[in-house]
């Protein structure tokens, strides 16, 4: 991710200290992943749209692997350490180093909160610039449960948060909820914080009470609405999936309104980074995993698996290929049913389209790959190329024991393991001289039956 160039009015805090109990896993909760990218990546690269002059992460249990990969993915990224966690106030105050001096909008995000949209900061600041000292991202509940409520006067004035627990009835009829996204005056909230208290059950500093203190220093606070399905808070493995399936539904409508064709959209499933050209057609069960790219009008049938791969225009995959790391498809090639591709070109309109594995291997324009063939790439320690030449054919059942070259328009017999390279235009075979013995079944039968 890049931040080219910063916006000096801009910076995100970013919430990564939360435990993450209940996702019962040894991997910090923050770096599950939604659609093949950490959910904390998917924040800071949200907020990387932004290009904020600051971006501070602030990282707790199992700090150094969440602090390594904000650093991975952003290297300009700070990081702070909330130790002992005492509240989403606290976790703030914790970054207020970093933002020594800054004077402009600071937006909160959770790092466990990763489906809120571009518009939806855009709109958060846009309120924010409005005038008011503090802007909270609201949702409508469908079950408003233990959230906290937003109460509200005239317009899109905020007048205070109240918790579900100290609620009075009628404010708990309300659906308006807080997502604890928030756009602050960066000039204000230290002074804000540092009135923030711990006189609560829990003993801890909510930054929510800010709402509260702006208003009593005469400030005004405001509200932006969103969906709430874009303020999902993953805390659990069932979250988890959850939001996999709004981010899937959300990327299946996105790819389907540029232009690309889903038999059956629900078996789809894309990949953060997935990009697909237009007339494209994807067919029931297929998987893009990270680091696709597939051009226009390719053909891709069902029950097909990519992964870091490229697929220029108009080739046809499947059904049942899987394309690893490195596979390169030419133009109007053809990689058929059941075949693997892995770190290989296949060059404009060839052809592997039955049973075959082609691993480490160049493979020229026009070139035909029988069915069954291997390449026999890994010698127990290191890895060979192979490389078939334009418009070569390739018998059925070969073994090509790489490294190994075979020339333009060469072809290699059936049953063939080829060791050595082949000429250009040249015949290559390798197997036994077939021999028969006239009437030697029907003896073995005879014998057979004696016996018996």
């Amino acid at each position: 991710m890049t931040q080219t160039p910063s916006n000096p009015d801009i910076a995100v805090v970013i919430l990564a200290a939360g435990q993450g109990t209940r996702m019962k896993s040894e991997l910090p909760k923050v770096l599950h992943k939604v659609g093949g990218r950490a959910m904390l990546h998917h924040v800071m690269a949200l907020s990387g749209e932004l290009t904020p002059d600051r971006m501070v992460v602030v990282v707790g249990t199992k700090s150094e692997m969440v602090a390594q990969a904000a650093h991975d993915f952003e290297p300009k990224v700070q990081t702070v350490l909330q130790d002992p966690p005492l509240g989403t106030a606290h976790a703030v105050s914790a970054s207020l180093e970093c933002l020594n001096g800054f004077a402009g909008d600071v937006i909160v995000l959770y790092a466990d909160t990763p489906l809120i949209s571009r518009e939806t900061l855009n709109d958060l600041l846009t309120q924010r610039r409005t005038g008011h000292s503090v802007v909270v991202l609201g949702f409508d509940a469908k079950d408003p449960g233990a959230y906290g409520r937003l109460i509200t006067g005239d317009g899109d004035e905020l007048l205070r948060i109240v918790e579900a627990k100290d609620a009075s009835p009628l404010e708990l009829e309300t659906r308006f909820c807080n997502s604890g996204v928030m756009a602050i005056d960066g000039a204000l909230l230290g002074d804000l914080l540092a009135a923030v208290g711990n006189d609560n059950a829990k003993g801890e500093y909510y930054l929510t009470d800010i709402v509260e203190i702006a208003r009593s220093q005469g400030q005004t606070c405001g509200v932006v609405r969103c969906d709430e399905d874009e303020v999902l808070g993953v805390n659990s493995r069932v979250e988890l999936a959850e939001a996999e399936a709004l981010y899937q539904q959300q990327r299946r409508r996105q790819m389907m309104e540029q232009g690309v064709t889903l038999a059956d959209p629900e078996t789809v499933y894309f990949s953060f980074d997935t990009v697909i050209g237009e007339d494209v057609t994807v067919g029931q069960n297929v998987v893009f995993g990270p680091g696709v790219t597939v051009e226009s009008g390719v053909q891709i049938k069902p029950f097909c698996h990519f992964e870091d791969a490229y697929v220029k225009a108009d080739a046809t995959i499947g059904p049942y290929a899987r394309l690893r790391p490195g596979a390169e498809i030419g133009v109007e090639a053809h990689i058929g049913n059941f075949v693997e591709i892995k770190k290989s070109k296949v060059d404009d309109g060839a052809k592997v389209n039955h049973l075959t594995y082609i691993g480490d291997a160049v493979i020229g324009a026009k070139a035909n790959i029988g069915a069954g063939t291997i390449t026999c790439n890994y010698d127990g320690f290191s890895k060979h190329t192979t490389h078939i030449g334009k418009g070569a054919f390739i018998g059925s059942n070969n073994s090509l024991v790489a490294p190994v070259t075979i020339g333009d328009g060469a072809y290699t017999g059936s049953g063939s393991v080829i060791t050595k390279d082949v000429e250009a235009d040249a015949l290559a075979l390798e197997r036994a001289q077939q021999k028969e013995l006239s009437g030697w079944a029907d003896k073995f039968r005879r014998k057979k039956q004696l016996k018996d």
